[in-house]
């Protein structure tokens, strides 16, 4: 659910999102919520299917952490075996500054999983910055995304599982 959220947002706010990571086009960026051990593997198959596919094309790939976690998986950036070597970005959003998040409103949403001790004050802080977007429709996409996407970080009152 939250992959596709976000691979939502990364289609109706590319522009952001491509200004945030690279500032150039971006062709390709994987969200995880959780750690997986394939992630070396699985971006390099990424790159390699698309290079046998459109082979002058030029590619940045990036995965993006939603969640915290203390596993060092998160830190795994590279995937190498025997001669082979792929190299990929890693962002982990809670080690992001929080202000960078205020300054597109596609980036708003992923705003409460950065680097703030205060996670309800910036979901309102959020919540008051989508109040001045005069397009409905855009709105309430993200309104609805950064409800979802809050839940990864914020706990609900009686939730223990968060």
């Amino acid at each position: 659910m939250y992959d596709s959220i976000c691979k939502f947002i990364v289609e109706e706010f590319s522009e952001d999102i491509v200004t945030w990571l690279l500032g150039d086009p971006i062709e390709l960026v994987e969200f995880q919520t959780n750690t997986d051990a394939n992630m070396p593997f699985r971006m390099t198959d990424y790159r390699l299917r698309v290079h046998r596919r459109y082979p002058n094309k030029t590619m940045t790939q990036v995965v993006i952490y939603l969640k915290k976690t203390a596993s060092e998986l998160v830190y795994q950036d590279t995937f190498s075996l025997e001669k082979t070597t792929h190299q990929f970005n890693v962002i982990r959003l809670w080690e992001q500054p929080t202000e960078l998040f205020f300054s597109s409103n596609g980036l708003l949403p992923f705003a409460v999983l950065t680097k703030t001790e205060k996670k309800l004050e910036t979901l309102q802080d959020v919540a008051n910055q989508l109040q001045k977007i005069n397009n409905d429709r855009v709105q309430a996409n993200l309104s609805a995304s950064t409800a979802i996407l809050s839940g990864l970080s914020i706990r609900r009152e009686g939730d223990s599982s968060n």
